[in-house]
């Protein structure tokens, strides 16, 4: 009524938290307001030729079950649609779903010999090219008999990377190897795995010490004896063990040096408790330390480890081994460069 563009902000904010399947949503960009529709049933790509097959898969499919349904709830219990959704959801491909007339189907199965050749014939009713019906129904096709899609080649990735690299550089390899795939334009059932080179030695890649962190963590308690700690030691050989409480509060430090000076003095590794052999005047840092601070501190305080805090609660350790892994790293990269 005055003539201006109304914010909207309670409708903008909560209408942000609902997930329908088919969502109105209302915006203002440079100063232009705007109204679509979002249909949030589509999986994502990972490439856009796969996004697109996704799109042509599922309206061929509703197309083809308009006209051929009258009632699709009449020949399927909700009950079923909603389990359906739940086992696709956890297990893909490897699902077992629940189809008309209640029979049990695999769900690759379901999709090859009757999904399929249903939306073939929803896209050829509306008229689309048999060229694009081809094109990217065949990609749906190919994803199936390969059992690769998006998630999977995620998830067999990082399994392959698996005792390559800290956690930050697998995830680094694994989005520089999704762009690179994107880039070549092939749907993902040809791509290959991700290896951990294709993320580079960019220098981004070590800026803080959530990139250079280890997270896979040996702790014990206060009060677990010594032989426990220098056993674990033994099994997992490494130098340093933190300790901490049932809260994750960090308590200690227990290293080799110091268990060798408590077995030189006398000591008893079976008498004695974590408590009694740890430093507890730790210097500590955060995820978002820089790294080049930290190494600085290391070289100063002269520390084999530093334990990593985020609101007081134990999510790592930076140690010597670590950095100096990331350094060769990055010297080889530098030499071998052209």
């Amino acid at each position: 009524q005055q003539g201006k563009i109304p914010q909207l902000k309670a409708l903008r904010l909560h209408n942000g938290t609902i997930y329908r399947w088919n969502r109105p949503c209302y915006g203002i960009i440079d100063g232009k307001p705007h109204l679509r529709i979002e249909n949030r049933i589509l999986p994502s790509g990972p490439s856009i030729a796969d996004e697109v097959a996704n799109a042509a898969f599922w309206c061929g499919l509703m197309v083809e079950f308009d006209r051929k349904f009258d009632d699709i709830s009449k020949h399927l219990d909700f009950e079923h649609a909603a389990n359906n959704f739940y086992v696709a959801a956890r297990e893909g491909l490897a699902a077992s779903l629940t189809w008309l007339g209640n029979r049990e189907v695999a769900s690759a199965t379901l999709v090859l010999d009757t999904l399929l050749p249903a939306a073939e014939a929803g896209l050829r009713h509306r008229g689309i090219a048999e060229q694009d019906i081809a094109r990217y129904l065949g990609i749906i096709d190919a994803r199936v008999r390969s059992g690769r899609t998006g998630a999977r080649w995620i998830s067999t990735s990082l399994r392959q990377m698996k005792d390559e690299g800290t956690l930050n550089e697998r995830h680094t390899a694994l989005v520089a190897a999704t762009v690179l795939r994107q880039r070549e334009g092939k749907p993902v059932s040809e791509w290959e795995l991700a290896r951990l080179e294709e993320g580079g030695m960019a220098k981004h890649a070590y800026h803080q010490v959530e990139q250079v962190m280890t997270t896979q963590i040996q702790t014990v308690q206060p009060d677990d004896a010594v032989e426990l700690v220098a056993n674990v030691m033994g099994w997992e050989k490494i130098r340093y063990v933190l300790v901490e409480d049932r809260d994750n509060k960090l308590l200690g430090l227990v290293t080799t040096r110091a268990l060798v000076r408590f077995m030189a003095s006398g000591g008893m590794l079976s008498d004695a408790r974590a408590s009694d052999v740890m430093k507890v005047d730790l210097i500590t840092v955060t995820p978002r330390t820089p790294t080049l601070e930290v190494i600085h501190l290391m070289r100063e305080k002269r520390l084999g480890c530093v334990p990593v805090l985020q609101d007081d609660r134990l999510v790592g350790i930076v140690t010597q081994e670590g950095m100096l892994r990331i350094a060769s790293l990055l010297l080889e990269n530098e030499l071998s460069a052209p």
